[in-house]
This record gives structure tokens, sequence and C-alpha cells, in this order.
């Protein structure tokens, strides 16, 4: 299994970007795919997840700016980001687990729950 997180870039406040994960040796049919994020000198959190049935999960005030979405024929994941704020600063990374990942109401992923881990894409967002 290989996860190949890409799209990141430098962006003004108020911008967005849309962020893929390439997917190969699964297929999406079996796995949740979550993203996440860690900036430097925090610990990584997650960001949102979507199985595979289209089940959503992530904090409210997350999805009033990130939606998440796949693409089952090519196999990618994507991470939509608007209004990005400083704040979003980090490097950004998705990760998969086999079967349906579960999660609290207004929770985001967990990251240890996920088996496989791609290389990340770094999002820099100036004020």
């Amino acid at each position: 299994v290989q996860l190949q997180a890409s799209g990141g870039g430098l962006v003004q406040a108020g911008g967005s970007l849309r962020l893929s994960c390439a997917d190969s040796g699964l297929t999406l049919e079996d796995y949740a795919i979550g993203w996440f994020r860690q900036a430097p000198g925090k610990e990584r959190e997650g960001v949102l997840c979507i199985n595979s049935d289209g089940l959503i999960y992530g904090t409210e005030s997350v999805k009033e700016r990130f939606t998440i979405s796949s693409d089952n024929a090519k196999n990618t994941v994507y991470l939509q980001m608007t209004n990005l704020q400083p704040e979003d600063t980090a490097v950004y990374l998705c990760a998969a687990v086999e079967g349906t990942y579960y999660a609290d109401y207004d929770a985001g992923p967990v990251p240890p729950s996920f088996n496989y881990w791609g290389q990340g894409t770094q999002v820099t967002v100036s004020s």
C-alpha cells in the first residue's frame, strides 16, 4: 500500500487549495482514508476522514472550510480547503486503514487508528 499526497503550496490567507492523495496497492472500496496535518512543534491532528460508503468524520468547524471527497476510478481522495488561515500552515498527510473507520460526533480521525501513511505535502498560508 502506498499513498502519495500532493497539491500543497504557498497561499495567501483567504485562499484555497486542493490536495490529492493518490493511493496504490489498495482499492478505496475496502479502505477508509484520512487527512491529517502536523505543524512544527505540534502533535499530528486529524482533519477529515472518508469511508468507502461516503461517511465522513471530522469536526464541524473543519467541515465549514474543508471538504473531503473520493474518486474511486482514479483511486484518489481529495481535500478541498477554502478560506485558509495562517494557523492552517502544516504538513498535510493522508493515511489509510482497512475497513470502516468510526469516530465520535464532532471528532476528527485519530492518527494511531491508521496503518498506512504517505509522505506529506507542505501547506503554507501567509497573512
